[in-house]
């Protein structure tokens, strides 16, 4: 027995069927072919996996898809605007936060929610916001400094919290 799931992914209506036991990560990468949002531990521990759900970053992996049904979903491929990458994204590549990138897109989404939350987010702000997230690759410097530069972007304004001697 399969289940259709009407859902909007990136502002797109989608309908399609799914297995009930089918994860939401499983739904977008398997089903829809969103490749962006990655599965590493499958038990909502590590953050690869985070997507916008209802606006709110969520770990895909463990939730299943039948509770996506009229939602709406953004991924890290829903973020860009044609060629033109979203602040956050830019920053990442511009700070040199990206090293092997398997985390890099759950950060993404992560720092995107809190973005739309708080324009000037403290450093206890962001430290929660990016709890939910593991990299084993940058030591999270590389990765403040990110936060910091998308949100100067976006707001205009510095934050004066870079670790790489930016203010």
């Amino acid at each position: 027995m399969t289940l259709t799931i009407n859902v909007t992914v990136n502002g797109k209506s989608v309908s399609a069927d799914a297995e009930p036991s089918t994860s939401l990560l499983e739904f977008l990468r398997d089903v829809l072919n969103y490749k962006g949002t990655k599965l590493c531990c499958n038990t909502g521990e590590c953050g690869a996996c985070t997507v916008l759900f209802n606006g709110k970053p969520v770990n895909s992996c463990v939730v299943p898809a039948a509770d996506a049904v009229g939602a709406q979903v953004v991924t890290v491929e829903g973020l860009a605007d044609g060629e033109k990458l979203h602040p956050v994204q830019q920053a990442f590549i511009d700070t040199g936060a990206v090293q092997c990138g398997y985390c890099t897109p759950g950060f993404i989404i992560s720092v995107k929610a809190l973005l739309d939350r708080t324009k000037r987010p403290t450093p206890a702000e962001i430290e929660e916001a990016v709890s939910g997230n593991i990299c084993r690759c940058t030591g999270y410097a590389k990765i403040v400094d990110a936060i910091a530069l998308a949100a100067e972007r976006m707001e205009g304004s510095t934050l004066g919290i870079a670790s790489g001697g930016r203010s």
